[in-house]
């Protein structure tokens, strides 16, 4: 009998039992190299610079925007509420109502917005705290309309409904200058037709306002992609 014939029907050749040769590459190593690293990197190294780009022209249009001022005559005046304690309030709410007093003497608009609501416990809502302390410096109160938002979107919703059911539509936004690109985006995305006017006298100024100009972008960085509302949504 043939060695060919001795061997078992199920048998595998001798050489193809054999060891791989030492060099031989693994199958991770393999993976490895089929997978084009390369470009993967390349790619990813260039949508990091790209956000990198995107991220610090939106800090530099914040800013812009705030050293700006697009005062001119509108339908209504919309001020952004702040803190207040007790019906007072607080400095950097007062600097924005003073501004409004000046642009309401400018006679630029027959009509002004208060928003912002309270917290638990207050007696007085930011809306209420700023149309009494306008009262107070000569604006007559049957111009002033107050809304209750408890974000700058909410307040700038229930302000475009308040100008819409007065027939109006133009309107000129005041707060402070590293919040007053954000809140022209978002009432233009409420369907208004807005600009912005910022305090000059805040007292969030230096490093405090650069940190504020920081977080703002990013906020209007995702705000431009998915929409303000739905940001609202995803940050609560």
């Amino acid at each position: 009998m043939t060695d060919e014939a001795a061997a078992a029907p199920g048998d595998a050749p001798v050489e193809d039992l054999a060891e791989p040769p030492a060099d031989a590459p693994s199958s991770t190593e393999a993976t490895r190299k089929r997978f084009p690293w390369r470009r993967f990197r390349r790619v990813t190294y260039a949508a990091v610079a790209l956000l990198a780009v995107y991220y610090l022209a939106t800090l530099w249009w914040v800013h812009s925007v705030g050293a700006g001022d697009q005062a001119r005559p509108v339908d209504a005046i919309v001020v952004m509420g702040a803190a207040q304690y007790d019906g007072r309030p607080s400095p950097q709410l007062a600097a924005r109502l003073d501004h409004v007093v000046e642009l309401w003497e400018d006679g630029l608009a027959p009509m002004i917005v208060t928003t912002g609501g309270n917290l638990p416990g207050d007696r007085f809502t930011e809306a209420e705290a700023s149309a009494n302390y306008l009262v107070e410096r000569g604006v007559p109160g049957d111009v002033i309309v107050q809304v209750e938002g408890s974000t700058s979107f909410e307040s700038l919703e229930l302000a475009r409904d308040a100008v819409h059911a007065a027939g109006a539509q133009t309107v000129l936004l005041v707060s402070d200058p590293f919040h007053s690109l954000r809140i022209r985006l978002v009432a233009q995305e409420l369907g208004l037709t807005a600009y912005v006017s910022p305090t000059r006298t805040s007292p969030v100024g230096g490093s405090e306002a650069f940190w504020h100009e920081l977080k703002e972008a990013a906020g209007v960085a995702v705000g431009r992609i998915i929409g303000f509302e739905r940001l609202l949504e995803l940050t609560g």
